[in-house]
């Protein structure tokens, strides 16, 4: 014969019940917060993929479009990205005169081309591609630097200047870089030399002038924030600097 349930056999069920449903809400808000961190992470890892495609197409695109020492007259080429921004920002390319100080022999003010989008970056300067993000870049195309071997050689510095180009960008943009080529070689003469690049990702073309067996050191020659990377090879030298006039103009 079975007892009566008491107040207390009664009371324990109830809590039973209600530990029951409050684990069951408990667990249905774990898997909500899991998968909404997993949606956002996986919206993330999208945006960050279709940044980097972004910026592989853009490289290519200035690559083809801004050819300032094979083209000369009209040139026409197109820059697309899904995403970002294309602009201009101050740069510098200097030829400097001895073996240190801030003696400029030539200045030329080149300007970099720069997309950017999320933490991808890309920038034409100094005829270099650099492409990267925020914290690290490499050369695409090296800077229009050529030194001859030894005592006696020849320094030849290019310098692409680009113009006034128009910032544009926004989404599914898709742009017409036109250029019209002139060029013009100033000789400096023999003596020692170094060229100075202004860049706002100075380690990659300090390590791309390092495997050249130049000098390198960093330097703000002009005070404006932006870093210089100097680079000096040994040995007297036959200097020439070629101003790239490139005369960009970007247009949707």
């Amino acid at each position: 014969m079975s007892r009566p349930r008491s107040e207390t056999d009664t009371g324990l069920a109830d809590s039973r019940a209600q530990s029951h449903v409050i684990g069951v809400v408990l667990l249905l808000g774990i898997t909500v917060v899991a998968m909404g961190t997993l949606t956002a992470s996986i919206g993330t890892v999208l945006d960050q993929n279709a940044a980097a495609a972004d910026a592989d197409r853009v490289a290519n695109d200035l690559d083809a479009a801004l050819d300032p020492v094979e083209a000369t007259g009209r040139h026409r080429g197109r820059v697309s990205f899904t995403d970002g921004r294309l602009h201009t920002e101050s740069r510098d390319v200097r030829l400097l005169e001895g073996l240190d100080g801030d003696r400029v022999a030539q200045r030329v003010r080149t300007d970099a081309l720069v997309f950017e989008a999320g933490d991808q970056r890309v920038a034409f300067v100094g005829g270099a591609i650099v492409r990267g993000t925020n914290g690290s870049a490499t050369l695409r195309d090296p800077p229009l630097v050529t030194a001859s071997r030894g005592e006696g050689g020849v320094l030849l510095v290019g310098a692409p200047r680009l113009g006034d180009p128009a910032s544009v960008g926004g989404e599914r943009a898709s742009l017409t870089v036109s250029t019209n080529v002139s060029h013009d070689r100033v000789s400096h003469g023999e003596g020692y030399w170094r060229v100075a690049i202004e860049t706002e990702t100075p380690g990659a073309f300090e390590r791309w002038f390092t495997e050249r067996g130049a000098t390198v050191e960093r330097r703000d020659i002009d005070g404006d924030g932006v870093t210089s990377v100097v680079a000096r090879f040994e040995g007297r030298r036959t200097a020439y600097l070629v101003v790239h006039d490139l005369r960009t103009e970007v247009s949707t």
